[in-house]
């Protein structure tokens, strides 16, 4: 019997490790240009399937305020683990508002697996012509498990639609009715409060303001696509289940005096049709603007840090 089973559950090792070597399925992270500062990070998500002999996918990216959508195809060696993809058009961290100009660059990557987590480590490359504008990419993308099955891999794939969108709030926008304004007090939901306790603090970017308080307003990020939030301030649930759109999910926030730092999150109820769940945030504090692109998914929450900037001392 032990001879018979044995040799079953060697097959079923070997499977699993194969499978384990595989670059297919859903990868997200933020790509931060080396030596750029935190306003040079792009928010990526790449859909892999291989075929026999090469890989192809979809590469989504978010980076200011521009969404890009963008077939990709390259190999990938399962022994050494590396993944290559060619003649990406990735747009140039200093372009103007317009977002007008491009880097072609390669992905080079390795596949780096353990028994938490799966990532795919490496940059995007510029290509000769490009190598003194252009600079590298890094990234760290996690493989999302959940969002990882086969139907919904080549489905995404299947429906490619090439997309270059240029958008933010534009003067009706940021001056009409918020779709819900939220007062800061503490709410109560228990099945919300426990998965924000399970998923990983993602933390986007830092900011400093001047003022006591600041006011906050979440936008769907692009095409609204059924994206769904909760908000924590300082890990308190402010609200929930808030259906991200063109309107605002208005909040006025009092920053807590007694934290060295203020943390605000955008918890993932769900994923959309379009993963993961993206918003654009703006921060105001007084006449200053600052203009925020949050991701998150069932296993992070984005979260920005707020510092208070201290008071000049006076003589």
């Amino acid at each position: 019997m032990i001879k018979k089973i044995f040799p079953v559950f060697c097959l079923l090792l070997i499977t699993g490790f194969v499978h384990a070597q595989s670059v297919f399925g859903y990868w997200y992270g933020i790509a931060n240009v080396k030596a750029g500062g935190s306003a040079s990070n792009y928010m990526v998500e790449l859909v892999m399937q291989p075929e026999k002999g090469y890989v192809k996918g979809v590469l989504n990216y978010y980076f200011k305020n521009t969404f890009r959508s963008i077939q990709v195809k390259g190999n990938y060696n399962a022994n050494t683990r590396e993944l290559n993809l060619y003649n990406i058009p990735i747009t140039y961290f200093g372009s103007n508002t317009n977002m007008d100009i491009d880097c072609i660059m390669n992905l080079r990557a390795t596949l780096r697996v353990s028994r938490v987590a799966s990532n795919l480590i490496g940059s995007f490359v510029s290509l000769p012509d490009y190598r003194y504008t252009c600079k590298e990419i890094g990234f760290n993308f996690d493989l999302n498990t959940d969002a990882s099955q086969k139907d919904s891999v080549l489905k995404a794939i299947r429906e490619y639609k090439e997309t270059h969108q240029v958008w933010q709030p534009n003067e009706d926008d940021t001056t009409a009715k918020p779709a819900a304004v939220i007062v800061q007090r503490k709410v109560i939901n228990y099945v919300v409060e426990n998965d924000f306790k399970q998923r990983t603090i993602d933390i986007a970017e830092e900011i400093t303001v001047e003022s006591d308080s600041i006011s906050v307003d979440f936008y769907d990020n692009g095409e609204v696509d059924g994206d769904s939030i909760s908000v924590f301030f300082n890990k308190k649930l402010l609200a929930f289940s808030q259906k991200l759109t063109t309107q605002a999910i208005h909040f006025n926030l009092v920053l807590d005096s007694t934290l060295e730092v203020n943390e605000l999150s955008m918890h993932a109820d769900n994923l959309g049709s379009i993963p993961p769940n993206t918003a654009l945030m703006i921060v105001r504090d007084g006449d200053k603007r600052h203009q925020i692109r949050l991701t998150s998914d069932l296993s992070k929450t984005g979260t920005i840090r707020i510092r208070k900037k201290p008071k000049a001392k006076t003589e």
